[in-house]
């Protein structure tokens, strides 16, 4: 961050609180009033509480916390000049909201951030009514504030409605959409544009340069320091409108990258972010105008942590760590992200026209050693996913094999642009899936069950799921093989480390699936989706137990699937058990009984998979065990 901006202060304490936070101060903040009634000299103190449960919290339980130790000042300084919910505020994406919710009725719940039945790590409404609105994914706040603010305008109803923007969400299509609408919405709405010059990769693109230059410009922050000195004595006097008139002059005249102000937002900043008279003397300003406008607070992440000033996107979305020590306790089986990274890496180096793609989610995706040996050959566009998807169909449509490495949450904002820029024009574009299948203690907002349903239905994709990281190894050189559009998606769990013996040899051929047990005269099927094969097993074992013989498949084509193999079967077997971590509804089971109605095969199928609602937050085994995906729970329903 710029020294201008932020102040030095000394290394903060990184100590460990009990769970129950009997802080002097925070332990006194139930709402927004609370926090209204303090005096400016104790809100440092009352940060200082914040920082140190937010640390003690997600050291045991996990979460976002770079972001989150950002926006703490900020958090504050919002709740003492606006009252929520009679003011709206709307956060996008949720994961610098953890303040929020500790300062608005839910620090004593705090302690279960996270974990099944506990506080959802984003916003979510139906917590408290100070939760405006859902926020999982990058850039609906805009979009969100100002469909409410003329809702509330039409009713005549009190309020003010506030969108709280990463400065990476604001180059997301949703925000420049919402953006380029401003000046035709009637009713006013106020921008709080957090800038801490990151997503969670560095931020790239010309509106992070833009941003970065009104930080940085000396001349831009003498001259605004000048006008809001002037400003201010004008407001003591009544001279408002007089001051708002000079200082739309001034901008006019010498502020050429003050570009906000085109899109009908008056711009207000950059404001030292963790200074609490510049944050409240702004907001006040904003609160009393009677146009829209737009707050630009620059912000550190990491704020208060070392480990986490010092490398913020690594202590973005973290497991749980040694708050002393800042030692991450993670598990050390290699996941399916790093084995995808180390493929292409390889790949790569023969094959010239491989290129990568991410948005804003190198690390994330395992493509940050791509990035750094072949930065010509690596394209981050941010948190823009569509754009993405599109840009690859350009890339492949000159000769190009791009890959677009996504969490599967993440993809479904791009459907549209996979149907018409990609799969319409057979373009050989390879999707990579990550974090396919439930995600624990994300929740609803990130769990990538979905990517079936929404994928198998296009003509000309070739899907694929591995049942470890050799077979990801190898679908990843098939599908760069083909002429035409491929998906492969795994889960977020670390694959097996080493390959099943029954597959070791068998080469991935289209729509070919391998079958892993094969005992004679078995009258079940089981076809299994790469990590849902350890349960096949287990279930197979429990059916076993009644007589029965079970044969397992490593289906590994979701589309097109084994026609053959599924004839061959059917011809002797009583029912097929399909196993597939993502939602039954319109899934892989889905298609294997499509496919049996289509060659006129009557053999029953018990599709297993999510069920039709969106899952909450818990552990892989919590969430399993409530859906009624464990071998026991299932042998019971088929029986």
């Amino acid at each position: 961050m710029p020294g201008a901006i932020l102040k030095n202060e000394p290394d903060k304490l990184m100590a460990c609180l009990t769970e129950t936070f009997p802080m002097s101060l925070l332990s006194k903040i139930n709402n927004a009033t609370d926090v209204q009634n303090l005096p400016p000299q104790q809100l440092s103190q009352l940060a200082t509480d914040v920082r140190n449960a937010i640390i003690t919290t997600v050291s045991k339980n996990g979460g976002h916390l770079a972001s989150n130790l950002g926006t703490v000042e900020l958090t504050i300084a919002l709740l003492r000049i606006f009252s929520p919910p009679q003011d709206r505020i709307v956060w996008d994406v949720g994961h610098q909201a953890y303040t929020w919710k500790l300062l608005t009725g839910r620090r004593e719940q705090f302690s279960t951030l996270r974990t099944q039945g506990g506080l959802s790590g984003f916003i979510k409404p139906d917590e408290s009514p100070c939760d405006a609105s859902i926020s999982g994914h990058a850039g609906t706040a805009l979009s969100t504030a100002l469909g409410m603010t003329t809702g509330l305008a039409r009713k005549g109803q009190p309020g003010h409605v506030l969108a709280i923007i990463g400065d990476a969400s604001m180059t997301n299509g949703i925000s420049l959409e919402a953006l380029n609408n401003l000046e035709d919405v009637e009713a006013k709405v106020i921008v709080i544009l957090n800038d801490n010059e990151m997503s969670i990769s560095q931020n790239v693109g010309a509106l992070s340069r833009r941003l970065g230059q009104m930080l940085t410009s000396v001349r831009y922050n003498r001259i605004k320091a000048a006008a809001e000195a002037a400003g201010h004595r004008m407001h003591m006097t009544g001279l408002r409108g007089v001051y708002h008139k000079l200082e739309q002059a001034i901008k006019s005249i010498w502020l050429k990258n003050a570009f906000f102000e085109e899109f009908g937002l008056r711009y207000i900043g950059p404001i030292d972010g963790h200074d609490f008279n510049a944050l409240e003397n702004a907001l006040l300003s904003a609160r009393a105008d009677k146009r829209s406008v737009l707050v630009h607070v620059a912000t550190q992440k990491g704020r208060g942590y070392q480990p986490a000033e010092q490398t913020p996107s690594a202590w973005h979305g973290v497991s749980s760590f040694v708050c002393e020590t800042g030692e991450q306790l993670k598990g050390g089986a290699k996941g399916y992200s790093h084995a995808c990274g180390e493929t292409l890496l390889s790949l790569a180096e023969s094959n010239p026209s491989l290129m990568a793609i991410s948005a804003a989610m190198c690390s994330g995706t395992g493509l940050e050693t791509f990035a750094k040996k072949y930065p010509k050959r690596f394209f981050d566009v941010g948190i823009c996913e569509a754009h993405a998807v599109v840009f690859a169909a350009g890339l492949a449509s000159t000769g190009y094999r791009p890959v677009f490495a996504v969490y599967s949450s993440f993809l479904q904002r791009a459907v549209d642009c996979v149907m018409h820029d990609v799969c319409i024009q057979k373009l050989p574009v390879l999707f990579c899936l990550d974090r396919a299948g439930v995600v624990g203690s994300d929740g609803p907002t990130h769990h990538g069950i979905y990517d079936i349903p929404m994928l198998r239905c296009l003509p000309n994709l070739v899907m694929m799921q591995p049942a470890d990281n050799q077979e990801l190894d190898a679908m990843l050189r098939f599908a760069l093989t083909l002429d035409g559009p491929a998906a492969i998606r795994y889960p977020r769990e670390p694959g097996p480390e080493t390959r099943m013996r029954e597959c070791a040899d068998a080469e991935i051929e289209i729509g070919k699936a391998c079958v892993l047990s094969n005992p004679p005269d078995a009258t079940i099927w089981i076809w299994a989706l790469g990590d849902m094969l350890p349960l096949a097993r287990e279930l197979a074992g429990l059916i076993g137990l009644k007589g029965i013989k079970v044969g397992i498949v490593n289906a590994r084509f979701i589309k097109p699937l084994d026609l053959a193999l599924l004839k061959q079967q059917a011809t002797t077997a009583t029912c097929f058990i399909t196993l597939e971590n993502g939602s039954a509804a319109g899934g892989f089971g889905s298609a294997v009984v499509e496919t049996l109605a289509a060659n006129n095969i009557t053999t029953p199928v018990h599709i297993i998979g999510w069920p039709d609602r969106f899952m909450g937050q818990g552990t892989i085994d919590q969430l399993r065990e409530e859906a009624g995906l464990t071998a026991e729970r299932i042998v019971q329903h088929i029986f």
